[in-house]
């Protein structure tokens, strides 16, 4: 095993092929390359892996797989494709079933003091197209993409940056890279462990054909000016790792999407060089082919309902579980429910950064947030909504959290009428004759909540909480637009207030980077603008001018360079009680279970199990490439 002060990495659990045929098993390919490795086109097995394939321990109760299949799946939209990456979770170092970190592409890793990382790759490892995976395609995405200023205009991924300093790359030897920092990067590891992770590599035999350094093509029709568009825009429109929607990117995931985009049906097909191998020696993913069909999003339950998807949770909601559980038996399908560990299952977002002058210093008024908060009924919306069997209260960490407290959980989070009336009264926020309350210049407190409109429960959530804020003097009317036009609204300032839910990883201990809780992003729809001040190194955006805010920001900063475990765990709860008592996220309900669907005959797809996307990936962390068919 491998030791730091943050992280336990363990080697991953890899045999060399000799170990494995010393064992008396060998490597077995899949019945579908038997044409091609017949006909010379393809390589065995023993060929196409790397010399110390990744051997996947099986998860308790899982058992040994065939080859073969198609596995249906919908999504609602054409760039949803993308969650081949996601499911997939083939990363540098990835999260396991316990969310510890350990290899996974890499062979292994050593990480000193969180500032050295050496980083070791498989010997014979492959791209998807057969090409070497190598340190060139490190040093590609470092020299010639990072550090490019045509390809990135404003440098490096921010991830890669600490306090404004690059790392330090080298290349000890051809299968070796290190990046270093003076400084601790804590969250360089589990960025690339991401659901959307940090790539720190690029299939570099690919690219080059299309940069303007290496293809003295590309150079003369830039130099005549006869190009449709510059070199860097149509090198970064094909290098989509994570977007996944270019066929002919080489990639080193389990599938391969053979579709491009836009479309309405994308097929991957199994990637020839994947590095798993499952303990017999049967080359992964078990699975031939992965089909996602686009389908409205709203009809995504329905669908499912009728046995159109093998696998499905994304577009689910806990309200279609009913529903769900009526057609097991005649579409030959169950129906699981898993645990969730988000802060908030759902949580609203006051825009901190709203342009209307009156309105933001009214929803910069922390009293303002809390009678909102204490406003709502939460065990009225539990009941009528989840059956009763969800958490009520605020946007925070999970029970199940070593940074867990009940105040965090409960403080302004009761339903008070009496003390949200209180709190407005204070501000005053008069009433008209009407009932609802005035704002300083006049207008009535009319709150327009703008949703992704991708889901009735968001709906239904809205009504309930419309009925006690009226009863306080508030009228909320609720939005539903398009999910990219709802961030652009929050990120300008036009939205007021929207939804989403709360803390991604709810299950944080002190060791985990506390980011979610500072303004350290633009995505961040309470503070956009701050976020996007401290993403650009205040380029963009709005310097934080509200004490408490600042004050997360400062506080994040002191977790990375904190010596101790007792030190982040005491900059953990300083934080989220800041979060309690400011009420910047307002949450209503967590805890909400994620109904799974799953065909009969689809094996070792976990009974019971966390579904999160970061960390976690949703299925990722879940080894779909271990999930078969039985006959």
């Amino acid at each position: 095993m491998i030791k730091n002060a943050r992280f336990i990495l363990a080697l991953a659990l890899a045999a060399a092929p000799g170990a494995i045929l010393a064992q008396g098993g060998k490597f077995i390919d899949p019945p579908l390359f038997a044409e091609e490795i017949k006909a010379g086109k393809l390589p065995p097995a023993a060929k196409r892996l790397p010399e110390n394939p990744l051997v996947v321990k099986l998860a308790a109760g899982a058992e040994p797989g065939q080859h073969g299949g198609s596995l249906n799946m919908l999504i609602g939209r054409s760039r949803d494709v993308r969650m081949l990456v996601v499911y997939g979770y083939a990363r540098l170092v990835g999260y396991d079933r316990d969310f510890k970190l350990v290899p996974d592409i890499l062979e292994s890793v050593e990480a000193k003091d969180d500032r050295v990382f050496t980083m070791k790759l498989r010997r014979n490892h492959r791209w998807s197209d057969g090409h070497p995976f190598t340190i060139d395609d490190f040093r590609y995405f470092w020299e010639d993409v990072a550090n490019n200023k045509e390809l990135s205009p404003t440098g490096p991924p921010s991830d890669l940056l600490v306090d404004g300093e690059p790392p330090k790359v080298e290349y000890p030897d051809k299968h070796t890279v290190r990046y270093s920092w003076s400084k601790p990067n804590p969250d360089f590891l589990p960025r690339m462990a991401a659901a959307s992770p940090l790539f720190i590599y690029r299939p570099a035999h690919y690219l080059k054909q299309l940069h303007i350094k290496y293809n003295k093509k590309v150079a003369e029709v830039e130099a005549k000016g006869t190009a449709k568009r510059g070199w860097a825009a149509t090198h970064n429109r094909e290098d989509n790792m994570y977007q996944f929607d270019n066929p002919n990117l080489p990639t080193l995931q389990p599938w391969v999407n053979t579709t491009k985009a836009p479309a309405d049906r994308f097929v991957a097909v199994r990637n020839p060089y994947f590095h798993r191998v499952d303990p017999a020696g049967r080359q992964l993913p078990y699975i031939d082919r992965v089909v996602l069909a686009v389908a409205e999003g709203k009809l995504i339950p329905a669908k499912t309902g009728a046995g159109e998807s093998d696998l499905q949770a994304r577009d689910i909601q806990f309200n279609n579980y009913t529903f769900l559980k009526k057609g097991e038996k005649t579409n030959n399908y169950r129906t699981l429910l898993w645990k969730t560990a988000r802060g908030s299952h759902f949580a609203l977002f006051p825009n901190l950064n709203v342009n209307d002058p009156v309105w933001r210093t009214v929803v910069r008024d922390p009293r303002f947030r809390r009678a909102l908060s204490l406003a709502i009924d939460r065990n009225l919306v539990n009941q009528v909504l989840y059956f009763g069997l969800a958490a009520e209260g605020n946007n925070t960490v999970a029970p199940e959290s070593p940074l867990y407290r009940k105040e965090y959980q409960t403080r302004w989070a009761q339903f008070d009428k009496r003390q949200a009336e209180k709190l407005l009264d204070a501000m005053g926020l008069k009433r008209g004759s009407d009932g609802l309350r005035r704002l300083p210049d006049g207008r009535p407190m009319e709150i327009i909540v703008e949703t992704a409109g991708e889901s009735t429960e968001q709906t239904d959530v809205l009504e309930m909480i419309r009925e006690t804020w009226r009863e306080v003097g508030i009228k909320l009317f609720s939005k539903p637009l398009q999910r990219e036009a709802l961030r652009n609204r929050v990120f300008s300032g036009e939205a007021l207030m929207s939804v989403w839910s709360g803390i991604e990883n709810g299950l944080a201990g002190a060791d985990t980077s506390p980011d979610e809780l500072a303004p350290t992003s633009q995505q961040q729809l309470q503070w956009p603008k701050f976020g996007q001040h401290f993403e650009t190194s205040g380029k963009n955006g709005e310097a934080p001018d509200m004490p408490e805010v600042a004050e997360l920001l400062k506080l994040s900063n002191a977790w990375r360079a904190a010596s101790s475990r007792e030190e982040r765990t005491r900059i953990w709860h300083r934080m989220l009680d800041i979060h309690c008592d400011q009420q910047y996220v307002i949450g209503v309900v967590s805890g909400v279970s994620q109904p799974v669907v799953v065909r009969n005959t689809l094996r070792n797809v976990p009974e019971k199990a966390i579904y999160n996307w970061d960390p976690g990936a949703l299925l990722g962390i879940h080894r779909p490439d271990t999930f078969w068919f039985a006959k």
